[in-house]
């Protein structure tokens, strides 16, 4: 089978719902000559009434797709850096996202904005490493995260497909990802349901996009102490509730690693939600970015602010032992 990475696979995503639906259309900064690769040939393809490079005014754009979508129209916003979120949070928690509830399901305001290169790139520093899809969890905005190609392209096609707004996350340490795939069964994922990376009967690990393969990894070094299970929400809202349930009523031990940071984040609404709902053997660890974590230029500095093998090798060693910390 050919080889396809993360950043193509969306790439793909993208072309196909342009040739199949004639109401998506594409805006960003730079987009047609595809500045993150996200958009590679699409220009070339579709011309510029369905690829459409926008001024240096995120705000104004991303209210002009939340418009375009509320006229019959599926716009696709690429945000460069994931820190421009916070400029348009406005825009999509306050406007797009509570439109049609609003309304009472009168407007449909069906816009994915993606981000291709979230959380830490190599020495981006801290205005341009942020991993905020917490944030959009917090306000009932759809978010995606995905882990793999296949289901970058399933779940890219789904988030536009969607009548609601979607974020998708696509983290940098996940997007030159690439694994052997037959085209052929490339099809939407469905939001919220969650998938097992891999079986396993005495601890669930949670981890989310990039992470994924670091909790296989881990999953692998340790085989030999526990049988390890990788549990992928691959959406982290709505998350998918009872998928977490069943995998941790089988192992009755749970860690999560999550690259956000600690205080009110992913990790946290995943202990919460197994503090009121699951029994534990064990007290549940989470292995995360510290609280209000600027990730710094220099690479060292990065690298040990982010959560790593390392950490998640000592929170499953500890769940294991029962130690509490």
């Amino acid at each position: 089978m050919p080889k396809l990475s993360y950043l193509k696979a969306m790439n793909r995503a993208l072309g196909d719902e342009l040739e199949a639906d004639d109401r998506v259309f594409l805006l960003g900064e730079d987009i047609r000559v595809a500045a993150s690769n996200l958009t590679a040939g699409l220009f070339g393809r579709f011309g510029p009434d369905r690829v459409l490079d926008t001024p240096l005014s995120e705000q104004a754009f991303t209210n002009f797709a939340t418009g375009a979508a509320m006229a019959g129209l599926r716009p696709v916003i690429e945000f460069q850096i994931p820190s421009l979120l916070f400029l348009v949070f406005e825009q999509i928690a306050n406007q797009a996202h509570k439109m049609s509830l609003m309304s009472g399901g009168q407007c449909k305001v069906p816009v994915t904005y993606v981000v291709p290169g979230s959380g830490s790139r190599t020495g981006w520093a801290g205005q341009h490493s942020d991993h905020p899809y917490s944030l959009f969890a917090h306000v009932g905005v759809k978010t995606v995260v995905p882990s793999n190609p296949a289901d970058a392209y399933g779940l890219l096609l789904s988030a536009i497909r969607d009548d609601d707004p979607v974020v998708v996350f696509a983290p940098a340490g996940a997007l030159g990802f690439r694994e052997d795939v037959d085209f052929s069964t490339l099809a939407p994922v469905p939001l919220g349901v969650g998938r097992i990376a891999r079986a396993g009967s005495d601890l669930t690990v949670v981890a989310l996009g990039h992470l994924v393969q670091d909790a296989l990894a881990v999953a692998d070094e340790l085989a030999g102490e526990a049988s390890i299970e990788v549990f992928d929400p691959r959406t982290v809202y709505p998350l998918d509730v009872e998928g977490l349930a069943a995998s941790v009523a089988r192992t009755g031990r749970l860690v999560v690693i999550d690259d956000s940071n600690r205080t009110s984040g992913f990790a946290a609404e995943v202990l919460a939600v197994a503090a009121e709902r699951f029994e534990l053997v064990a007290p549940p660890r989470r292995v995360t970015r510290p609280d209000g974590a600027v990730l710094p230029f220099a690479l060292a500095l990065d690298r040990a602010v982010q959560p790593g093998r390392d950490d998640l090798v000592a929170a499953i060693r500890g769940v294991l032992e029962g130690e509490k910390k």
